[in-house]
């Protein structure tokens, strides 16, 4: 089963959004964003569209279209851009009951629901501690010898 990176694409955005912030531009395009993430545009837009819907990114249309963070990055957390992009519990029970006939399918969802719920709360309690800014600032310190002032790649495309 593959791991679900929406919201590690969503907080790469907002990170590079607030890191295009920091170096005085206020809008990107999704095409410019989505160099940066290394995906299709269209995915990107999908992704923005959630975020914008939980009002931590904003939308200009028209001439000068592109995307701003709604936010400052230091009141932004990690558990808001999850609400925002996958609001599901971080662990799921089986979508269909299991067989209630065999020993283990009429007694596993109890047995791991208490497991489950205390992994659930440590982790958007983590979540909940980090910040945009935060993550900016531990992703410029580890980053690949760079200099500390290049900017962002952007390409210039409309959105």
């Amino acid at each position: 089963m593959a791991a679900n990176s929406r919201l590690t694409v969503a907080v790469h955005v907002l990170v590079w959004m607030a890191l295009v912030r920091r170096l005085g531009r206020d809008l990107v395009t999704s095409e410019q964003a989505a160099e940066s993430v290394n995906t299709n545009p269209v995915v990107l837009r999908r992704c923005l569209g959630g975020l914008r819907r939980a009002g931590l990114v904003e939308v200009r249309h028209g001439a000068g279209a592109g995307w701003r963070l709604a936010r400052n990055p230091d009141t932004i957390t990690l558990l808001d851009i999850h609400r925002a992009v996958d609001g599901e519990p971080l662990f799921g029970l089986h979508r269909a009951a299991p067989n209630p006939a065999c020993p283990i399918g009429a007694g596993i969802r109890p047995a791991l629901q208490q497991a489950y719920e205390e992994a659930e709360t440590a982790a958007r309690s983590a979540l909940a501690r980090t910040t945009v800014a935060d993550v900016l600032r531990e992703t410029l310190t580890a980053r690949p010898a760079q200099a500390v002032g290049d900017e962002p790649s952007t390409t210039h495309s409309k959105d």
